[in-house]
């Protein structure tokens, strides 16, 4: 299992790319961040720098949107940091949350999405493709490669991954979940004569390391909320019909309404609703050996990468403790 860490761009830069330096010294290979340039800084100026001060690190947003920039655009960032640094970026995208809603505007659709893959993968890989109706290719990419790895929950959204993505985001470590959406990307894959073996399927959730479990509920309890923003669609899109499990959707009963100015950050008190038993299922908290056992039923799940969100009090310890315990131990 490969194992990335993810950050919030908040000012300043410098510690962005400081704690991405030392993850890359405590065994992580993938350097993540968010991707709402309003709340934070925009990402890929500062993976230009993170890319310079580490030496094998892989970066990209978790995940990006096809909406708040034209799809050349985003190619072409892709495109650049691969040529000045040896193909060591990675396209984690989805239908977008908080990069939309915060400038009023919803989530793309699944089309706009699927589109949008394919229009960037080419285009950073130095082919042709048609986009607004017209051929365009970049003509500077040399050996371009970039991974698309798509955010999904909803059944319609599993099979587009397992139909045209490189990799797949799963925004909760809960295994039943994981068991669940995986089972159903590698049906996709097989069904539209894919390798499911050859799609990374990466689980992307907080991690603390400690043993005041009340305490990390609390510090974690925001990732309940922001897993509950998606699931608040999928309810609105398939109701209680059954498509949907219902691990993942009965905990947003009391939910209501979100602060984005709070996204992703401790204390969130529009995650109030959350109760304690999502936290210790969508997160993975306790002491190291805990980690290690949740991170091993994952592995056996088909988990091959873990992305650890780093949002909490105890950011430098939990890094270390997965560095000096839980990698080598998994």
């Amino acid at each position: 299992m490969d194992f990335g860490v993810v950050l919030q761009t908040d000012p300043p830069a410098s510690d962005v790319v400081a704690g991405m330096r030392s993850a890359e010294d405590n065994g992580f290979s993938y350097g993540w961040t968010f991707d709402s340039a309003v709340l934070w800084q925009e990402p890929f100026v500062i993976y230009s720098q993170v890319l310079a001060n580490t030496t094998n690190l892989v970066v990209g947003p978790m995940v990006t949107n096809p909406s708040t920039r034209d799809w050349s655009v985003t190619a072409s960032l892709f495109a650049t940091l691969n040529d000045m640094f040896g193909n060591r970026t990675v396209c984690g995208i989805g239908r977008g949350d908080s990069a939309r809603r915060v400038i009023g505007r919803p989530p793309a659709t699944l089309a706009t999405l699927g589109r949008a893959m394919t229009v960037i993968k080419e285009l950073a890989e130095g082919r042709e493709v048609e986009h607004h109706g017209t051929p365009v290719r970049i003509p500077w990419v040399r050996d371009g490669k970039l991974e698309i790895w798509m955010a999904a929950y909803g059944p319609k959204a599993l099979k587009m991954v397992g139909e045209q993505a490189d990799g797949f985001i799963l925004q909760t470590a809960d295994p039943d979940i994981a068991r669940w959406t995986i089972g159903s990307v590698r049906d996709a894959a097989t069904a539209a004569g894919r390798d499911p073996d050859a799609i990374t399927m990466c689980v992307a959730a907080p991690a603390y390391v400690g043993t005041d479990l009340a305490h990390q509920r609390d510090q974690l309890r925001w990732f309940g909320g922001m897993v509950g923003n998606h699931v608040a669609d999928l309810v609105a899109r398939y109701g209680d019909s059954g498509v949907v499990p219902e691990a993942l959707t009965d905990y947003i009963k009391g939910r209501e309404g979100y602060d984005y100015s709070h996204h992703g950050r401790a204390g969130n008190r529009s995650t109030d609703f959350v109760p304690d038993e999502i936290v210790d299922r969508f997160c993975l908290t306790g002491p190291a050996e805990a980690h290690v056992d949740r991170l091993q039923e994952l592995a056996e799940i088909g988990v091959t990468n873990f992305a650890l969100y780093l949002m909490h009090d105890e950011k430098d310890k939990t890094l270390a403790a997965y560095g000096s315990e839980v990698i080598t131990a998994v």
